[in-house]
């Protein structure tokens, strides 16, 4: 073994001995953010630079490009405020990056309530990363982590550790490894894509060249449910990503607005084989297991608690289209939406206690969300941009997916659960709709 190889993986090891040592400075009870909070104040953190630690040539490239993934990370979380450099009285990639190297009072006396440190090591297309979270006004270690991959490996080390932020600051994993589907028009055709929780690589799911609607993921991100119209009528595809194989529901009549059971390898759909559209659960195969609505009116887009244990959906059986809630467990059913004419598409916050939906009041389509006492008041998140539908939630309750057409032609958009930093997820040829987030990490 080369010299140089030896160094790298002696400073690798040493770098991973001091990782396990950073673990005894975490503490996972303790939270800076309550993300629920509609008037969460963003945290200014500074990142500054990140340091080549052999000084190789591709390490710089490398540091910067680290460097600009986690900023974007901690901006779209929208609880966290990234400092300008500019205002940086201290370079660590200069100084050092450990907390012994670091003068805290040089970040706090320019109002950084949070700092993160970097390194970077290459050789031979290995990388090793070295990440650090400090609390400058403590003199604090929050976290420390060492990743170590190819170089292409980049992005998913800094979503890693973006995730650890988030976890010592929320007490949750935030969205860095979630995924979201949703519809996207190609060639005047609708068809099933996916991206990065950040709209980051776009990947094209269906070939149908028909309307294809209504993205689900299972629970742990293994399958998605849509419905297609490809055999001339609405069906419903159960589709596995990694095998690329699945099951159709098929029933007499239409067959749509597919939603998983939590934890089960079972959904929900609207079937109209009896001549009514109601709700049944079907297995992950689609076989019925038992009819959930029975109603003189359309009863359509179920919706699951987090726990399994309620449905959320849209009813007509009062005139109009509301949403109604059912209790899986003593078959009661309850109105929940009464303001507006046109109330759809409910879908559950992660922590089991509001629900958000698109509303119609005034001409205009809007998303609100509502508590579920039995006083709670409608909240609008949005407000005079056009047409705002389909909410789906992060996994970690912070934030709100959604689709718009206030620029015109329908994209998705994201923002904080208060209805803040609303802005534009991603932009592809043709128009983009009904996103859905993932629950749990999807594997590649």
């Amino acid at each position: 073994m080369k010299l140089f190889e030896k160094i790298f993986w002696i400073i690798t090891g040493l770098m991973i001995c001091v990782m396990l040592s950073f673990g005894t400075c975490l503490c996972a009870d303790y939270t800076y953010i309550n993300i629920t909070n509609p008037f969460i104040r963003k945290i200014p953190v500074a990142v500054p630079d990140f340091k080549d630690l052999s000084k190789n040539i591709d390490e710089k490239d490398l540091g910067k490009e680290a460097q600009r993934i986690l900023i974007h990370d901690l901006d779209f979380t929208g609880y966290l405020k990234v400092m300008d450099k500019g205002a940086f009285l201290e370079a660590p990639s200069k100084t050092g990056i450990s907390q012994a190297e670091i003068n805290f009072k040089n970040w706090t006396s320019i109002g950084a309530e949070l700092l993160v440190t970097g390194g970077i090591l290459e050789h031979n297309n290995t990388v090793s990363l070295q990440l650090r979270l400090f609390d400058p006004f403590k003199s604090h270690l929050l976290v420390g982590k060492v990743y170590t991959g190819r170089k292409s490996d980049i992005r998913k080390m800094v979503h890693r550790f973006a995730g650890q932020i988030s976890y010592q600051l929320t007490g949750k994993k935030g969205v860095f490894s979630s995924k979201i589907a949703f519809v996207s028009t190609v060639n005047k055709h609708k068809e099933i894509f996916t991206c990065d929780f950040d709209g980051y690589s776009p990947a094209q799911i269906t070939h149908l060249k028909s309307i294809t609607l209504s993205p689900s993921w299972a629970w742990n991100g293994k399958y998605i449910a849509y419905t297609s119209f490809v055999r001339g009528k609405p069906d419903i595809y159960i589709k596995n990503l990694k095998q690329n194989s699945g099951f159709v529901v098929g029933f007499k009549g239409i067959n749509i607005s597919p939603d998983w059971v939590p934890g089960k390898f079972e959904l929900a759909a609207c079937l109209s084989f009896s001549g009514d559209q109601e709700i049944y659960l079907l297995t992950g195969k689609g076989k019925i297991i038992k009819r959930l609505t029975n109603s003189w009116g359309i009863d359509v887009s179920p919706a699951f608690s987090p726990d399994g244990s309620k449905m959320a959906f849209v009813s007509r059986r009062s005139g109009t289209p509301q949403i109604y809630i059912k209790d899986l467990r003593t078959d009661r059913v309850t109105r929940l939406t009464f303001d507006g004419h046109y109330n759809t598409s409910p879908a559950w916050s992660p922590t089991g206690n509001k629900i958000a939906y698109a509303g119609s009041i005034g001409g205009h389509i809007n998303i609100y969300v509502i508590g579920l006492d039995v006083d709670s008041v409608p909240v609008q998140l949005t407000h005079g941009t056009g047409d705002n539908e389909s909410p789906s939630w992060s996994p970690d309750g912070s934030l709100i997916a959604f689709t718009s057409n206030r620029e015109g032609i329908s994209r998705i958009y994201v923002m904080t659960a208060a209805g803040g930093d609303q802005r534009r997820l991603l932009k592809l040829k043709g128009a983009q709709s009904e996103p859905g987030w993932s629950l749990e990490k999807v594997t590649d």
